[in-house]
């Protein structure tokens, strides 16, 4: 059964495969020698046996190459595990998301069904240790984030909240009886989590003019104040709200469950991005949190810090996805589109506009390539972090302009998805930190000046 899948997975020989015409094959050769054969053959190998077939095609029919945002083969990098879990991840994006996505999107509902689908890929909480965590590499998770990213923007943001901010701050700033509680189910996706940092006064600057005030009356946590763009927040089961003291002036985080008196989550409507996404806005009176759900390790917004650099990284990888769903429509679109009797593919301006998509596409997946690698070397630090956003983000918006423009007035319907990936790229620019404080961030780093005001 391995074998089949890997040969499956790989090369897509046995999909939609003719019974009659793979009979006659038997007559002429050892199908279970080939199998077998097939199945120790490297990736390396494969690909070009794959590109041997391509060519073979009947005689003066002009063979296209494949549509694949991978120019430089970073697959190849990847153990046969990791490449069979990001085919896997892929094939799930294809088949359950991609057919519904447009209408959700659309509608800016939900899909609620793909949720215990979702579960079944094992794949939240990738790079923690315990709690029915996979532990894999911190470039697993940015492999997951292209790939989700690469056909929805939208469910690539609500896996990262839940998965990685919200879950984040548990297992990085909660105690081992928090861990407990809450990381196992989340892990299996029973119980949806969010995080609630910026306000509606404040964003860049939250870390010092944070409006939301936590006090401690001797017997609980009353917090009070509003938090503004919270992914997840109308229907997520625990929602981690970062508030300071008024008697210490420190940050302090806290798991409020959706049930708890003084919680209130609107919907904000009428987005032009991420319209799949839930985003709320969040009032807090008088919401009392027992001391037992204070983040027992999140005691100064430096602990806040830990977790948006863990998945600052991410947010770079998102951004990458949405770039390659981008070129990868605008590619399949162009060979396909005749206009002067032959594909828009093959004249110059198309190619290249292509070519420079490219470009930017693979420079991008290079950097966090080694941005990942960085992270499971223990070497990462705010500044890489913040560099791979800015670069990746402003990339991206380039990439997705390029696509919606070489399919010309067809580039602003849903149907071939760019319309979505262009609004979507607007988000990703903002978000996890805008271009101009990570922006900062590097110049702090390379200069040694700090330009915050």
């Amino acid at each position: 059964m391995a074998l089949f899948s890997k040969i499956k997975n790989t090369i897509g020989l046995l999909k939609d495969v003719d019974l009659e015409k793979l009979a006659k094959l038997n007559e002429k050769i050892d199908l279970k020698q080939a199998m077998n054969t097939l199945g120790n053959l490297d990736d390396r190998q494969i690909k070009g046996l794959m590109k041997m077939l391509n060519h073979q095609g009947k005689k003066g029919q002009h063979q296209l190459p494949p549509i694949d945002g991978d120019f430089y083969n970073l697959d190849l990098k990847l153990t046969e595990e990791q490449r069979e879990l990001q085919l896997k991840v892929r094939n799930f994006m294809e088949d359950e998301v991609r057919p519904l996505v447009n209408d959700y999107w659309n509608k800016a509902k939900f899909p609620f069904e793909i949720i215990e689908k979702f579960a079944q890929l094992n794949i939240t909480g990738v790079p923690y240790e315990g709690y029915g965590c996979p532990n894999l590499p911190f470039l697993m998770e940015g492999i997951i984030a292209q790939e989700i990213a690469r056909v929805d923007v939208s469910i690539s943001t609500f896996f990262g909240v839940h998965s990685g901010l919200a879950m984040g701050s548990i297992y990085l700033c909660g105690s081992d009886e928090q861990k407990q509680e809450w990381l196992p189910k989340m892990q299996r996706l029973e119980k949806i989590g969010a995080f609630g940092l910026t306000e509606p006064n404040v964003g860049s600057a939250v870390s010092q003019g944070m409006e939301t005030t936590c006090k401690f009356d001797g017997e609980n946590w009353i917090l009070n104040g509003q938090k503004k763009w919270i992914g997840n927040a109308t229907f997520a089961d625990v929602i981690i709200i970062w508030a300071k003291d008024v008697d210490s002036h420190q940050v302090k985080g806290f798991i409020v469950r959706k049930e708890n008196p003084g919680f209130q989550a609107e919907k904000m409507e009428d987005k032009m991005a991420l319209r799949i996404v839930q985003n709320a806005i969040i009032t807090l009176t008088d919401c009392k949190i027992a001391e037992s759900d204070r983040l027992q390790n999140a005691n100064s917004f430096k602990d806040t810090a830990k977790v948006l650099k863990m998945t600052r990284a991410g947010v770079a990888w998102q951004a990458v996805g949405c770039a390659r769903g981008a070129y990868e429509s605008a590619l399949k679109y162009t060979k396909k589109r005749e206009q002067f009797g032959k594909p828009i593919a093959s004249y110059q301006l198309v190619q290249n506009h292509l070519v420079e998509m490219l470009s930017n596409l693979t420079a991008m997946q290079t950097m966090v390539f080694r941005l990942s690698e960085m992270q499971d070397e223990g070497i990462l630090t705010d500044e890489h972090a913040s560099l791979a956003k800015v670069y990746c983000s402003m990339r991206t918006r380039d990439i997705v302009s390029r696509a919606r423009e070489v399919m010309g007035g067809n580039g602003i319907l849903l149907e071939h998805d760019v319309a979505r990936f262009v609004a979507d790229a607007e988000a990703i620019y903002s978000y996890e930190g805008t271009k101009e404080i990570n922006s900062l961030i590097v110049g702090r780093a390379i200069t040694g000046y700090s330009a915050f005001v």
